[in-house]
């Protein structure tokens, strides 16, 4: 899907009239061209299969251990307020007759991170490809992350995070889940 640069600019412009600023003012005479540029980058998920990036598996026997890969950093844009929220994210599988290269899983996450979003779906969304995408026996997302509308408005909570946990076959079992959460919670 091709974000409309032209109609976002047109908005910013008249959003900055409605909040009593001056569009064609010095310090905001780019700024609706800047905001159609970091928007067509937001969402640039949107209209794009996140499985794509999983379609050139690795064939295994099926009885591999877990896959776990912590620490992926993310971004995506809040439905609710069009603000930011950060933070990392921990993706973990039980391979069933397939791997896939690990580069892979941060793609899927920020395919899916990259459309207007809500961190509970992004969490399910990613499980949802990642277990149907590979065949796992197993799937674990946990993510962690800050809110721009937490810390910036409203409760203006600035050092709080919402951690959010997805998970699908054997990974929702909650001893192998216990392991798994162990597992992202210690040091390398």
């Amino acid at each position: 899907m091709a974000i409309d640069s032209g109609r976002i600019e047109a908005a910013v412009a008249e959003l900055l009239s409605a909040i009593g600023e001056d569009p064609a003012r010095p310090g905001l005479v780019d700024t609706p061209r800047r905001v159609a540029e970091a928007y067509g980058d937001f969402f640039s998920g949107l209209g794009v299969d996140a499985g794509e990036h999983l379609r050139e598996t690795i064939p295994v026997d099926g009885t591999g251990e877990l896959v776990l890969l912590r620490d992926i950093e993310f971004r995506s844009i809040c439905e609710h307020h069009l603000l930011p929220f950060t933070g990392v994210a921990h993706l973990a599988y039980v391979p069933g007759e397939r791997i896939v290269g690990l580069g892979k899983l941060p793609r899927v996450l920020e395919t899916l991170a990259s459309r207007p979003q809500l961190q509970e779906r992004l969490g399910e969304e990613v499980a949802d490809a990642l277990a149907d995408g590979l065949g796992a026996k197993g799937v674990l997302v946990v993510l962690d992350a800050v809110h721009g509308c937490v810390s910036a408005r409203g409760a203006r909570q600035a050092h709080s995070s919402t951690v959010t946990v997805a998970s699908r076959g054997a990974l929702a079992d909650p001893v192998q889940r216990a392991e798994a959460m162990a597992l992202i919670g210690s040091a390398a």
